[in-house]
């Protein structure tokens, strides 16, 4: 059933919202967090192996000014903690979750797609989270929203207490 009410959500729900935001000026955000929320609820009680959950994350979470970069390889990480890739990276291999960092929803469909998981938990921004959310569809994907201090796509932020929950509540013990 649960399964029905996300397609239902996520297949035709989700785009008359979209539609009707192209007529209500400020709305798109509000129906895309809506649509977040309502399919993390949905898929909330499915648990999967630690080691077949995939954390993918954006690559805005790390410090534009860093000199390493992690998109293709995020064990170029240095680990200096100005950021929060070095808890990320840690928390993943402590769950034994594979992890990977996507520039955009291209290389995520692609990350997705190679690594084959049984289920997704993504941190990013609404737009980037309902669009991944409704590609992946009927994949089980938990989204997380990045807060960000600095605007959209600079020095992104995550709730690590949020991450650690999530993955407690998805991986099978």
């Amino acid at each position: 059933m649960k399964r029905f009410l996300r397609g239902l959500l996520l297949k035709i729900v989700y785009p008359l919202m979209m539609l009707l935001a192209a007529f209500i000026k400020g709305s798109r955000e509000g129906f895309q967090l809506w649509t977040i929320r309502m399919n993390n609820r949905l898929v909330g009680a499915d648990t999967v192996h630690a080691s077949n959950i995939l954390l993918l994350l954006p690559h805005c979470l790390q410090i534009a000014d860093c000199d390493v970069r992690i998109t293709h390889n995020i064990q170029n990480c240095k680990r200096c903690g100005r950021c929060e890739i070095k808890d990320l990276i840690g928390i993943a291999e402590e769950s034994g979750l594979k992890l990977f960092v996507a520039t955009g929803g291209t290389i995520a469909r692609r990350i997705v797609k190679d690594a084959r998981p049984d289920a997704i938990i993504a941190i990013a921004c609404e737009r980037d989270l309902s669009s991944g959310i409704v590609d992946t569809y009927p994949m089980p994907v938990i989204g997380i929203l990045n807060e960000r201090p600095h605007g959209p796509c600079l020095n992104t932020q995550v709730d690590i207490e949020k991450v650690k929950e999530t993955i407690r509540a998805m991986a099978k013990k």
